[in-house]
């Protein structure tokens, strides 16, 4: 067995964990003995402070010396034993229920003199302890402080505290896997000793070396795999591809805005990117409106240029389907564009994968399906994904595999986080970010207004649809049930309908996909004025009309979800509104969201806002998706040690350093399925 198996085997090999407790284990999602290690104190009990029974505070944890003088243990059943017992200041009862009464006689004998310790309670004017859970005529055995965990149902603290203590006390020492300059920074602390002193009661809430150290490690061993992975890719030899980007500049002039810097800056990167031996994957990161798509749009097109195939990826059809619209308008008519979607018919389907394979088709345009087994591209040289925050490292990994290797892959996110998340979590990647926005888009105007002045809303409203515009209306996940969610946006709807000549449509969680399509393209044709929905709008897609935004309960949401859902209005070159409805007891917390948005329309800036207000784990998309969360380690707290971590990990590139000398870090931060594919 390596030195650090130990930590990766099953929970129930803990002495003292059979199959009961393991299951409780289980429950709380600790599986092996590594994932015990951070399930961390969080408090500690100090039963070395000995007090007199009137000095006893009721609802806390403390320690008596008493003397045994009565036992009183009733006749009839299910009634709880009881022993009197008193010291020189009084007298107090130990409460047993489902003690035998010869257990008690045992740990309590008569006229002894023991130590007990215990939550104290108070009834019929005396005090009481209910089983209690040290008794010891040894004051060393219980003088001393215990650490506090989060139990589960089942688990006591005594036998939790005997579980841990045991497994600390087996800790190996591994080999050291930070360089000299690294540890240095922490004082020489190892990992094993790091780990023995978060678990120290004393430490409880404290911060140190041992506690940086740990932190350090978790995020270094993500930044080692993706560095890993990003030169793994980069180390397939590819066929460059050869353009001079002559049709992109011949459709320049069909779109209405002219290109930022941001924008040409990442045509530039994109296009260096494929003109290399170095097969290409990278991130287009840009700001909701900031003009992702064209950039991607060049890309395809100068993919095409040098006769290879390209794939573009949506999350949605309707999504899908206007990307589709776009190309056909824009694209000259040489280039053979098709659209793949669980609505094409069977007959469609059967030639454009027969066109595929015969390089007849230029660009296809689809959602998942467009990597279905049964479809085979003839010659792929770039596969476009939009909405990348849907995908985790290891399905980028596998469909920058399943591209083949002249295939170069950009993924585009619409959901603007901070530099140390991008590191976190699209580490494996190179990253382009669009800021600026193109001019022709207007700032959108952001209100908040009371909820009972609703009537000024209506009004406003009428306006906006009178002069051609369309509303969003928005209806909060009030509570995790989809149903309470469900009956708040059809309560809203049946409402707007009275006031709106029938004009209104509905999305929401319960809607099937083929309905929610059809009132989708419905909203998009103009054929409804208003749509109420939940969070459930697309992400991504244009309604040019839509030049109102209202968001009732405001203050449920957080800034980074605001910010998208006010991002689906200022498509076009109209002035566009956003109205945030709240009730008058707002929290602190809320009243700074709604500030900070109405301040500010850039969504980096919003982003890092977010995770100062909530924490990186429930900014938008994170939690959901399934990317990793860190056990300690917060990139807002621990900026200064993301930007170690990112500075160590080029230095091991730069000096091409083995990953196998990391092998134990990686394993133990459950990276090894990852691994596999690439060691």
């Amino acid at each position: 067995m390596s030195n650090y198996e130990y930590l990766l085997s099953d929970i129930n090999k803990i002495n003292g964990v059979g199959i009961k407790t393991a299951k409780l284990f289980k429950k709380k999602n600790i599986n092996t003995v590594f994932d015990l290690l951070w399930s961390l104190p969080r408090d500690f009990i100090d039963r070395g402070d000995l007090r007199k029974i009137n000095e006893l505070q009721v609802g806390k944890i403390q320690t008596i010396s008493i003397k045994v003088l009565k036992y009183n243990f009733p006749r009839i059943r299910n009634l709880p034993n009881r022993v009197i017992c008193e010291d020189d200041t009084g007298k107090l009862e130990c409460i047993f229920f489902n003690s035998y009464e010869g257990y008690i006689r045992k740990i309590l004998p008569l006229n002894s003199n023991i130590i007990i310790s215990g939550k104290i309670g108070f009834y019929k004017n005396r005090y009481q302890i209910t089983n209690p859970t040290h008794i010891s005529d040894n004051i060393n055995s219980i003088k001393k402080i215990d650490t506090k965990y989060s139990l589960t149902e089942g688990l006591n603290e005594k036998k939790y505290n005997k579980i841990i203590n045991e497994v600390l006390g087996n800790i190996p020492q591994l080999n050291e896997w930070l360089s000299e300059d690294i540890c240095n920074k922490f004082n020489n602390i190892t990992w094993k000793d790091a780990i023995i002193q978060l678990h120290d009661p004393r430490n409880v809430n404290k911060k140190g070396d041992f506690y940086d150290r740990l932190v350090f490690d978790e995020i270094f061993s993500n930044f080692l795999i993706n560095s890993n992975i990003r030169n793994t890719i980069k180390k397939t030899k590819k066929n460059k591809k050869k353009f001079n980007s002559d049709t992109f500049n011949e459709i320049k002039n069909k779109i209405d805005f002219e290109l930022t810097t941001d924008q040409n800056k990442a045509i530039k990167e994109i296009n260096d990117d494929l003109k290399s031996e170095q097969k290409m994957f990278r991130l287009l990161q840009g700001d909701v409106g900031s003009g992702k798509t064209i950039v991607a749009l060049s890309s395809i097109l100068n993919v095409i240029e040098s006769k290879f195939q390209t794939a573009l990826m949506a999350p949605t059809e309707i999504l899908a389907q206007q990307h589709y619209k776009l190309t056909k308008k824009i694209f000259p008519k040489n280039i053979r564009v098709e659209i793949l979607t669980s609505k094409t018919e069977y007959k469609i389907r059967k030639k454009i994968i027969n066109r595929l394979e015969n390089h007849s088709i230029d660009l296809l345009i689809g959602t998942h399906s467009l990597f279905q087994e049964k479809l085979n591209y003839k010659k792929l040289g770039l596969i476009v994904i939009d909405e990348q925050h849907k995908f985790g490292v290891k399905q980028r990994k596998k469909l920058s595999d399943k591209g083949g290797k002249n295939c170069d892959i950009l993924v585009m996110s619409a959901t603007p986080i901070p530099r140390t998340m991008i590191m976190t979590i699209f580490g494996d990647m190179d990253v382009s970010i669009i800021k600026k926005k193109p001019k022709n888009r207007k700032e959108i105007i952001t209100l908040s207004k009371l909820e009972n002045k609703i009537d000024e809303i209506l009004l406003f409203s009428k306006k906006q649809i009178k002069n051609g515009n369309q509303i969003f209306w928005v209806c909060p996940l009030i509570d995790e049930s989809k149903k309470i969610d469900h009956q708040s946006s059809i309560k809203r709807y049946e409402y707007l309908k009275k006031n709106f000549s029938n004009k209104v449509g509905i999305l929401h969680g319960n809607i099937d996909k083929h309905e929610k399509e059809k009132i989708l393209n419905e909203f998009l044709n103009k054929k409804i004025d208003i749509l109420v929905s939940t969070t459930v709008i697309e992400v991504g897609i244009d309604f040019p009309n839509a030049n109102v935004i209202i968001i009732e309960n405001a203050n449920k949401f957080g800034l980074s979800q605001l910010h998208q859902l006010r991002g689906r209005v200022g498509r076009g070159d109209k002035e566009a509104f956003c109205i945030l409805m709240f009730k008058s007891n707002l929290s602190e917390n809320a009243k700074k969201r709604i500030k900070i948005l109405k301040a500010s329309n850039d969504g980096f800036k919003i982003s890092e806002e977010d995770m100062r207000l909530r924490g990186y784990g429930d900014l938008l998309g994170f939690k959901q998706s399934g990317l990793q969360s860190f056990r300690i380690a917060d990139p807002i707290l621990n900026e200064d040690l993301f930007l170690l971590a990112e500075k160590e990990v080029k230095r091991i590139e730069s000096k091409n350093e083995s990953i196998k000398k990391f092998m134990p870090l990686l394993k133990l931060y459950d990276r090894a399925d990852i691994l596999n594919d690439l060691v």
